[in-house]
C-alpha cells in the first residue's frame, strides 16, 4: 500500500528572497541560494540509502502552491505517487494537479485542511542527488 516516507521539503512565500538567503546564510549559517537549499540526510536504518530535503524559497506571487492562498507548502515524500493518489481520491482529496515527471521525480498537488495545498513527491530512482 503507498505510505508517505517523509518531509521531502518546506516551501515558503517570501518578499525577498535574496535577503531571506542571506538572513539563513549570514545568520544561521546555512548556505542558502536564491531558490532555496537542500538537507541530504541518510536513512537511519539503511546508512548506505539516502535522500534530502528541501528548503525552497518562492516570490510572494508564486502560483505554484494554487489554489491554495497559504505562505507555505509542505513536500511529503511517497513510495508510489499512483497509489497514494488513488488512496487518497477514494478519501475524498481533491487532487489538484499531476505535473509532469522531471529528472528530480514525480510530484502532486492535493487539496489539504485549512485551504492549504499539499506536495506528494515520489523521488526518481536512481535520486539525482543520491551520490
Amino acid at each position: 500500500m503507498a505510505k508517505v516516507t517523509g518531509l521531502g521539503g518546506c516551501f515558503i512565500k517570501t518578499a525577498d528572497r535574496t535577503e531571506t538567503a542571506r538572513f539563513f546564510t549570514d545568520v544561521l549559517g546555512l548556505s542558502t541560494e536564491e531558490w532555496g537549499r537542500v538537507f541530504p540526510w541518510r536513512e537511519r536504518e539503511d546508512a548506505a540509502k539516502k535522500g534530502y530535503t528541501v528548503l525552497g524559497l518562492h516570490a510572494m506571487d508564486s502560483s505554484h502552491y494554487g489554489p491554495s492562498t497559504r505562505e507555505f507548502m509542505l513536500n511529503f515524500r511517497v513510495d508510489d505517487l499512483d497509489g497514494m493518489l488513488a488512496m487518497l481520491e477514494g478519501k475524498g482529496v481533491e487532487v489538484v494537479k499531476v505535473f509532469d515527471p522531471e529528472p528530480n521525480g514525480r510530484f502532486a498537488h492535493v487539496k489539504g485542511p485549512d485551504g492549504m495545498v499539499i506536495e506528494l513527491w515520489q523521488p526518481a530512482d536512481p535520486d539525482p542527488y543520491d551520490t
